[in-house]
């Protein structure tokens, strides 16, 4: 019976908790920063062409002209406006970047953790083709294939990460599913008669979400990093815009030898912000899972320590501070 009166301040409802559970992900300072910074380079790649003020591949007489009101970034050395290129380059970055994170997770999710669960043979074939891609050469096998491959775009570039970059998530996951294979409520479904793909949607995902959210922000930063670097040495399509692009023109035509900083500095301050973005976010789903690295996402209870007593919990309650502590107290300090 639940308790009345002015017993009844001094517990919160059952269902607060379960609410506070649920958004405590979103209430990190790590977290939030990073999908705001994240949100706002997804809001330009998906207006970044209607924004950009001019044609980023027309020309005009104002060769190598410094940030101004007209050229918010300058100009490079044929008169491009290098604002228009980084607005339109966004674009293709994001693209690549989700799209080789998306089909990395996928196949790291069914070889993983199908061979955790299953066993057997089946985990000793999917072991084996994991192994093999885990020790193949990433960017130097993406190279060779956007070089034989005619058109480059950001579609053969995405797949061409994703199929080089799934192994390690899927070991990771194999060693998380080994583990939850033999959990209680996993074995309670197999004698209810459920059926394995539905025991490994209903009963396995749901314990790995946090892990694959991890691997996912992971491989976003690997993609796009891989793919800025393709075009910076010339590899990918240099026609089609993205940060790698700007840099690899700005490289060509010695814009640090000419001093002109603006050619490159944005597209590198792009690069870094959208990379910590992910970072945190990364961070954010690390203490979430991790109740050890929890901070500003982790409970609201305080911890007060004293010298010679055991750290007692601090609990607001209708008559004022109460304090807890342990019945074992010494009158010399403990180490």
């Amino acid at each position: 019976r639940p308790p009345s009166g002015p017993a009844a301040a001094r517990y919160p409802p059952p269902t607060a908790p379960t609410r506070r559970a649920r958004l405590r992900f979103l209430r990190g300072g790590k977290t939030r920063t990073g999908l705001i910074i994240l949100a706002f380079f997804a809001l330009l790649a998906v207006a970044g062409p209607w924004l950009a003020p001019y044609d980023p591949d027309a020309m005009s007489d104002q060769l190598l002209q410094p940030p101004s009101g007209d050229h918010w970034f300058g100009t490079t050395h044929t008169g491009q406006d290098v604002f228009s290129q980084i607005l339109v380059g966004t674009r293709g970055v994001l693209v690549v970047g989700l799209l080789a994170a998306a089909i990395a997770t996928a196949l790291s999710v069914l070889i993983g953790v199908s061979a955790g669960f299953l066993g057997g043979a089946v985990d000793e074939i999917l072991s084996a083709i994991s192994n093999i891609f885990l020790v193949l050469p990433g960017l130097p096998l993406i190279i060779i294939v956007a070089s034989f491959v005619p058109d480059t775009g950001d579609i053969v570039i995405a797949v061409a990460i994703a199929l080089t970059s799934w192994a390690w998530g899927s070991r990771i996951l194999r060693a998380q599913t080994l583990s939850l294979r033999r959990r209680d409520y996993v074995e309670a479904a197999r004698a209810t008669g459920e059926s394995t793909p539905r025991i490994i949607l209903f009963e396995i995902l749901p314990n790995l979400t946090a892990v694959i959210a991890s691997g996912f922000v992971g491989t976003v930063i690997f993609a796009v990093l891989t793919e800025i670097t393709l075009a910076f040495i010339g590899v990918a399509d240099i026609s089609h815009w993205n940060w790698g692009t700007v840099l690899f023109w700005a490289q060509s035509n010695q814009a640090l030898a000419q001093g002109a900083w603006w050619w490159f500095v944005p597209a590198g301050l792009c690069i870094a912000l959208l990379g910590t973005a992910l970072a945190l976010i990364n961070f954010g789903i690390d203490e979430f899972v991790n109740p050890r690295l929890r901070t500003a996402t982790g409970s609201s209870r305080k911890v007060k320590m004293r010298v010679g007593f055991t750290p007692v919990a601090r609990k607001s309650t209708g008559d004022g501070p109460r304090e807890h502590s342990s019945e074992h107290s010494s009158k010399e300090p403990r180490p």
